[in-house]
């Protein structure tokens, strides 16, 4: 299975969020944590990142209603 990786500028691009919720939200189990990628690189998957957007688009659905 092909994984499509992200770098941190793409996931702020795709989410809208900042390093510092990015990494506070990892902190707090609120958002996927990055893998390593080698020396101080890391990635996100992009897979998870998708799933994680479709979940806020969900639960804000749900509480608008």
């Amino acid at each position: 299975m092909a994984y499509n990786i992200l770098r941190l500028p793409a996931v702020k691009a795709r989410t809208g969020l900042s390093r510092s919720t990015i990494y506070l939200r990892i902190s707090e189990d609120r958002f996927p944590s990055p893998i390593s990628l080698g020396g101080r690189a890391v990635g996100w998957i992009e897979a998870e990142i998708q799933e994680w957007l479709e979940d806020r688009i969900q639960a804000s659905r749900q509480n608008s209603q």
